[in-house]
C-alpha cells in the first residue's frame, strides 16, 4: 500500500484477510488485532451436478474436442506470474506420452501490446501443437469447463489464495498445482498433486500420473470437492463475515 492508503485506513475497524498469505502481508500494515482471517467461499453442491456428463459433452462439441481425448486446462490472466509458459512446456511433454491429448488456456492478456499471448502461441507453434490447443478469453459458465476437463492445472509462480483452484475443487475436477502459499492452503496430498514452482517436468509428470489412472482422478476430484464444501463453503464465509460485522457494530 502507498502512504496515502495507510493514512486513509487509520480508522479501519477490521481488515479481512482471505487467506493465510494475505494475513501475513496485512500484518506489515495493520496491528494483529485489526486483522480477521475469513477464507474466500464458493457455492458447492452437495452432490456432483447430475448434468455433468451432458455439460462435458456440450463443451467439447462446441469447441470441436473429441469426446474420448484427454483434456487438460488452465485458467488465469495471461502473464508470466501465472505460469502459462510452464503449462505449455509441460503440455509438450504430456503430448509425447498422450498424443491425442488436448489443452485449453482460458484468460486474457491485459497488457497493451499483448506480447505474452503472442509468445505463448509461438511456443505452441514451435512444438507443433497448434491443433491441440484451444485459446479462450473467458468462459461464461465455468462448471461446463471443469466438467469437460480431465485435469485442471494451476502453474502459478505466486498465489495468495487461488480462486480458480477452488472453483475446480468445487466442481470435483482432479487438480495439479504448483505449491504456492494459496494452493497449499487449499490442497493436500489427498485432494491434489502439488509440484515445485517453475518446474515444467514435474508438472508434466503429475499430469501424466493422473491421466494414466482414472480412479485416481475420480478420488482426487471427490476429495477436493468435499474439502471445498467443508472448509471453503459460501455459507461459512457469509456467516463469519456477518459475525464480524455484528461484533464491530456492537463495539461501536
Amino acid at each position: 500500500m502507498k502512504p496515502f492508503h495507510r493514512f486513509a485506513l487509520t480508522n479501519l475497524s477490521k481488515s479481512i484477510a482471505v487467506s493465510g498469505a494475505v494475513e501475513t502481508n496485512l500484518r506489515k500494515i495493520f496491528p494483529k488485532e485489526k486483522i480477521a482471517l475469513i477464507a474466500n467461499g464458493i457455492d458447492v453442491a452437495g452432490e456432483i451436478n447430475e448434468n455433468r456428463e451432458q455439460m462435458r459433452k456440450e463443451f467439447r462439441f462446441l469447441h470441436d474436442i473429441p469426446f474420448d481425448a484427454f483434456l487438460i486446462g488452465t485458467v488465469g490472466e495471461l502473464k508470466l506470474l501465472k505460469g502459462q509458459r510452464d503449462f505449455i512446456l509441460a503440455a509438450n511433454l504430456v503430448a509425447q506420452k498422450f498424443p491425442e491429448a488436448r489443452f485449453v488456456v482460458v484468460g486474457k492478456d491485459h497488457s497493451f501490446k499483448k506480447e505474452f499471448r503472442r509468445e505463448l502461441k509461438r511456443l505452441v507453434k514451435i512444438f507443433r501443437l497448434e491443433d491441440h490447443f484451444l485459446w479462450l478469453d473467458w468462459v461464461e459458465e465455468t462448471a461446463s469447463l471443469f466438467a469437460a476437463l480431465d485435469v485442471f492445472v494451476s502453474a502459478s509462480h505466486s498465489e495468495s489464495f487461488g480462486l480458480a483452484i477452488l472453483d475446480a475443487m468445487a466442481n470435483g475436477t482432479a487438480i495439479v498445482s504448483t505449491a504456492t502459499e494459496g494452493a497449499r492452503q487449499l490442497l493436500d496430498e489427498h485432494s491434489g498433486k502439488l509440484v515445485s514452482l517453475k518446474d515444467s517436468v514435474q508438472l508434466a509428470g503429475a499430469i501424466s500420473d493422473l491421466l494414466s489412472d482414472e480412479e485416481m482422478r475420480r478420488v482426487f476430484g471427490e476429495n477436493a470437492r468435499i474439502t471445498a464444501r467443508e472448509n471453503f463453503g459460501l455459507e461459512k464465509m457469509i456467516d463469519e463475515t456477518e459475525k464480524l460485522y455484528r461484533e464491530i457494530v456492537e463495539k461501536s
